[in-house]
């Protein structure tokens, strides 16, 4: 069985609530990179999650495979997080990828270091003040400031997972104009601007060259992903959830790991047909 074949999934029946069954699939089904523009999450996607946010690191070998398939795409391969362009250029130096970065608040389209677009203002100062006094808490809670959201980490403390929610939750209430929304995730509260998704990153993205007319490839693992697994079909893209089998998408993989060695799998099959023409 092809490697492909490993991943592609059919579709549930529509009043079906069970996750969608890992069938056979042809490899044909994902085009030949000249065709498709490559979408990928960073944590718990391409990269193992990590106690903390700092932790994460890439191993050997992901860059050559991302800077091949980056070459083979002309360009149509980016990082979709919710991580700013700034810290994802650290997690990957000295390498520079095309990116929607901070859950669709900016993006960049080439290898340069600055934005091409920004989509969201940073989050009021007195606010996100107020966010962050809720690390205090519990020790073990963990603030990440970027830029444009603030994330709570509690996969040190779990077992403050509600009363960080019950917080956040307390402090809507007494602004209930601040354009804000919360999006839970693996051990992680996050607080970011409303109107600025995942998705509409990807649309502003697919809109533009190089990705432009190309079929979208977008792998992700979160909550935060499911916005994009919604909208593929809308560009006749296909999507792969990482760890468990999310509705709506064409497949899945069990870790990161897996999906690293497809994606290095499927840029030397790239190579091998080229060499060959």
């Amino acid at each position: 069985m092809s490697d492909v074949s490993k991943l592609i999934a059919t579709q549930p029946p529509a009043a079906a609530s069970a996750p969608p069954e890992i069938v056979p699939a042809p490899a044909s089904l994902v085009p030949h990179l000249g065709e498709v523009a490559i979408l990928l999450d960073i944590d718990g996607t391409l990269l193992d999650l990590a106690p903390t946010p700092r932790e994460v690191w890439v191993p050997p070998g992901l860059a050559e495979t991302l800077n091949s398939l980056l070459q083979r795409t002309a360009g149509a391969l980016a990082l979709v997080s919710g991580r700013s362009l700034n810290d994802i250029d650290l997690i990957f130096a000295p390498e520079i990828y095309p990116a929607v970065g901070g859950h669709g608040a900016e993006m960049r389209l080439g290898s340069g270091n600055e934005a091409d677009a920004v989509q969201a203002p940073p989050m009021d100062k007195e606010l996100k003040r107020r966010l962050a006094a809720i690390a205090k808490l519990s020790p073990g809670i963990l603030l990440e400031d970027k830029g444009y959201s603030l994330a709570l980490h509690y996969r040190l403390a779990p077992q403050a997972e509600a009363a960080i929610y019950e917080e956040v939750s307390r402090i809507r209430a007494e602004l209930p104009g601040a354009p804000i929304e919360v999006l839970p995730g693996k051990c992680v509260c996050e607080i970011k601007h409303a109107g600025f998704t995942k998705a509409t990153g990807v649309r502003e993205l697919m809109r533009r060259a190089p990705f432009e007319g190309r079929k979208p490839f977008f792998i992700g693992d979160d909550v935060t992903d499911e916005s994009v697994f919604a909208i593929m079909p809308d560009f006749a893209g296909l999507s792969f959830s990482v760890g468990r089998r999310a509705l709506g998408v064409d497949g899945h993989f069990d870790s990161p790991d897996d999906v690293r060695a497809f994606l290095a799998r499927l840029a030397q099959r790239e190579g091998q047909s080229a060499a060959s023409r």
